[in-house]
């Protein structure tokens, strides 16, 4: 069945000639009942006379050279189908998240839950967003660990994502190493842009590498690092393990511990390599942060559509002559239109 958005004509003017062949069977139907209302002596005895089928027939080369003018105008203005297809080219980003997993993560203040348990679940949430990405997983206390390479399978980050735990690393804050490794992962990458979502809640306290050696390191490769200061500073509820003085148990206690961000740090991480630095104090604040990272960084996606056009004329024009070569045949065994 033809798709009739993708049908257009060519030559579209022809199709006023197609109005010539109603108009030439309405004028020979018009002179047909005008023969017969001419009166003649006798024609009262004539008038329930049946007419053969010579006379009932007398239209039809009319009728059949009318529709052949209108289809042979039609088949000059030649219509054309066309197929419709487009090509899509994307262009994704490939982003790292390097994500603090360090002792201090679990700090209360964003409850009901701690720091990290939240932080896993706004980036999981910004991965099933980015669809048209590679998206990488990389984990830092003491030292850093790759988790997830930059991958376009969202499945199997969000496993490694879901694995992510406290006390899986030495303890420590190891900024610049986790720096680091999120840039050897984008180092072999071919995307336009280049990007590092770095979320902490301390301060650079371990690790081989410098901070500011690695944002030299982000700086040369081109890669913008967005950093985020996860939580208050200060005074923090964080729960620890003591031993029961009368039962000789292991139990969970919340105390208030001293935690601090080094803001300066993770803002001249930011402005070095052309991204941003955000201060998260409560979930939604997090969440927020994310969804405008996704916002400054969208994928490039062009659409190229064309259309392929096929003649449809050919079939039209074979059955135009077939209709006026049918009624030149007829009108040469003497059905004619004229007075009776």
């Amino acid at each position: 069945m033809t798709d009739l958005t993708g049908l257009r004509f060519q030559d579209p003017a022809w199709l006023l000639f197609a109005l010539a062949g109603p108009l030439v069977v309405l004028a020979a139907w018009r002179r047909e009942r005008g023969g017969r209302a001419v009166a003649f002596p006798g024609a009262s005895r004539l008038a329930r006379v049946r007419p053969g089928w010579r006379a009932r027939l007398r239209l039809l080369p009319v009728i059949l050279a009318g529709l052949g003018l209108a289809a042979g105008a039609v088949a000059l203005a030649r219509p054309q189908h066309g197929t419709l297809r487009e090509d899509i080219a994307k262009r994704g980003v490939d982003i790292v998240v390097a994500l603090d997993v360090s002792g201090s993560m679990a700090a209360e203040d964003f409850q009901p839950r701690n720091r990290l348990e939240v932080a896993k679940e706004v980036v999981a949430e910004f991965v099933r967003r980015r669809t048209d990405d590679r998206l990488g997983l990389v984990v830092f206390a003491g030292r850093s660990l790759t988790k997830s390479p930059p991958t376009t399978d969202a499945a199997v980050l969000l496993r490694q994502l879901e694995d992510v735990r406290l006390e899986m690393l030495p303890d420590g804050t190891a900024i610049g190493s986790g720096l680091a490794t999120a840039l050897t992962r984008l180092r072999r990458s071919e995307a336009k842009s280049r990007v590092i979502v770095l979320v902490t809640d301390g301060a650079n306290n371990a690790g081989e590498i410098d901070p500011a050696t690695a944002t030299d390191m982000a700086r040369a490769m081109e890669v913008r690092v967005y950093t985020i200061g996860v939580g208050r500073g200060g005074q923090v509820p964080m729960p620890v393990r003591v031993q029961d003085p009368f039962t000789g148990q292991a139990i969970r206690q919340t105390v208030m511990t001293e935690v601090q961000i080094d803001e300066a740090l993770l803002e001249r991480i930011a402005k070095g390599t052309g991204g941003e630095f955000f201060r998260a104090t409560d979930p939604a604040t997090l969440r927020g942060i994310f969804e405008r990272i996704d916002r400054l960084e969208k994928s490039e996606i062009r659409t190229t559509a064309y259309r392929r056009y096929r003649e449809l004329h050919p079939p039209i024009l074979a059955s135009a002559a077939a209709l006026l070569a049918g009624a030149g045949i007829l009108w040469a065994t003497g059905l004619r239109v004229g007075p009776a």
